[in-house]
C-alpha cells in the first residue's frame, strides 16, 4: 500500500531591513509588525497561522531568522519562538547574513550588507552559521536539524559547511525563486543528498506553456492559487512523489501600504488559500499527511526521494490565478 504523501508547510519567519541600508537616516528595520501583522488588535500573521494549524491539526516547520539578533537583541523574536514551540510546531534555522552588518562585537571583524549565502568562502560561511546557531540554541534549547538560506540562494560550498557543522537537513533551493549555477543543485523537489546534507527543495513545477514558451514556478501560498495547489497535490500523489515542500511567510497574510509595514489589512485571498490547503490535508488523511523537518530527520536522511520529471499544470490555472492576484493587489478589501 502506498504511503501517504508528505506535505511540509514551511514558514520563513523573519524581520525586515525595511530600507535601512539604502536610507539609514530615514528608515529603521521593522520587527514585530513583519511577523505578528496586527490588524485591529488581531494578529493576521503568526497568530493566524498558529490558529489555522491548531484548527486542522497541521504540523509545520517555522524557519526562524536568527541573524536579526545583531540588531534587535533576543526580543522580540525569542518571544515568537516560544509561542511557536508552545503551539507544538517545529522550529528550524533561517539565515539572512545582511543582519550581521549590525554586529558590534570587537571579537569579530565587520560583516557587509551582502545578503547572499552563495559565493562566500567556507571560512566566512562557517562564521556566519556558527553565530546564528548559537543564537538559535539560546532561543530554542537545541541545535537546528535544518537550515534555510535567505532568499533561497545556494551554492555547493554551503552544503560542505553545513555538513562540517553537523546540520543534516537543508531547504535552500526553489528554482522558481533562484536558479543555482551548479546543475546538480537545480532540483525540482523530493530529496537529494548534497555534500552529505539532505536537501528538500521547495517544490517547483511548470505553470505556463504559451506558444512553446514555458515558465517554472515554486509552490508558495502567496503566488499559487488553491486550484493549482490541489492539482499539484493530486498529481504528486499519482506520480508517487514522497514529499512536497511549500513556502510561505507570516507577512503574506496581510496587505500593506509600504515596506515599513504601515496601513496593514488582512489578505483574505492568501488566508483562504492556506485554510483550504489545511482543510484538504485534514480531510484526506489516508492520502496526505503533514511532516516537519524536526520530526522527520531519521526518515529523510536515510535515503533520497525522486520527484520525477517536471510537473506541468494546465496554463488556464495560471491565467485565472494572475487575474485573482491582480484583483487582490488592486482592491484592499477584496
Amino acid at each position: 500500500m502506498q504511503k501517504p504523501t508528505e506535505i511540509t508547510i514551511t514558514i520563513d519567519t523573519e524581520f525586515s531591513i525595511a530600507g535601512a541600508f539604502e536610507n539609514p537616516e530615514k528608515y529603521t528595520p521593522v520587527a514585530a509588525p513583519a511577523v505578528a501583522c496586527v490588524v485591529n488588535g488581531k494578529e493576521q500573521g503568526l497568530g493566524f497561522l498558529l490558529e489555522t494549524f491548531e484548527k486542522y491539526n497541521i504540523s509545520a516547520s517555522f524557519f526562524v531568522e536568527c541573524a536579526n539578533y545583531f540588531y534587535f537583541g533576543d526580543e522580540p523574536m525569542q518571544g515568537f519562538v516560544k509561542r511557536i514551540l508552545m503551539a507544538g510546531q517545529d522550529v528550524q534555522l533561517h539565515v539572512h547574513p545582511c543582519w550581521l552588518n549590525f554586529n558590534k562585537d570587537s571579537e569579530y571583524r565587520g560583516f557587509s550588507t551582502n545578503d547572499s549565502c552563495a559565493g562566500r568562502s567556507a571560512e566566512e560561511l562557517t562564521r556566519i552559521f556558527t553565530l546564528c546557531i548559537e543564537v538559535f540554541e539560546r532561543w530554542v534549547g537545541k541545535r537546528p536539524d535544518a537550515i534555510r538560506t535567505g532568499s533561497l540562494v545556494a551554492d555547493r560550498n554551503l552544503y560542505q559547511v553545513m555538513r562540517d557543522l553537523g546540520i543534516p537537513l537543508a531547504s535552500n533551493i526553489a528554482l522558481g525563486v533562484f536558479q543555482p549555477k551548479e546543475p546538480e543543485l537545480q532540483i525540482l523537489g523530493g530529496r537529494k543528498r548534497i555534500e552529505g546534507v539532505m536537501e528538500l527543495p521547495v517544490f517547483t513545477y511548470q505553470d505556463m506553456n504559451i506558444l512553446g514558451k514555458t515558465h517554472q514556478k515554486s509552490l508558495q501560498i502567496t503566488s499559487c492559487s488553491w486550484p493549482e495547489m490541489k492539482y499539484i497535490l493530486w498529481q504528486a500523489r499519482k506520480m508517487g512523489v514522497e514529499n512536497i515542500v511549500i513556502l510561505t511567510h507570516p507577512f503574506e497574510f496581510v496587505k500593506r501600504d509600504d515596506f515599513q509595514f504601515n496601513g496593514l489589512c488582512r489578505n483574505r485571498v492568501n488566508q483562504t488559500r492556506l485554510q483550504k490547503l489545511c482543510q484538504f490535508v485534514a480531510e484526506h488523511d489516508q492520502d496526505f499527511v503533514t511532516a516537519t523537518f524536526g520530526d522527520s530527520v531519521s526518515n529523510w536522511t536515510c535515503k533520497e526521494g525522486d520527484c520525477g520529471p517536471i510537473m506541468k499544470v494546465p496554463t488556464h490555472y495560471a491565467v485565472v490565478r494572475k487575474m485573482h492576484n491582480k484583483l487582490s493587489d488592486s482592491i484592499s478589501l477584496y
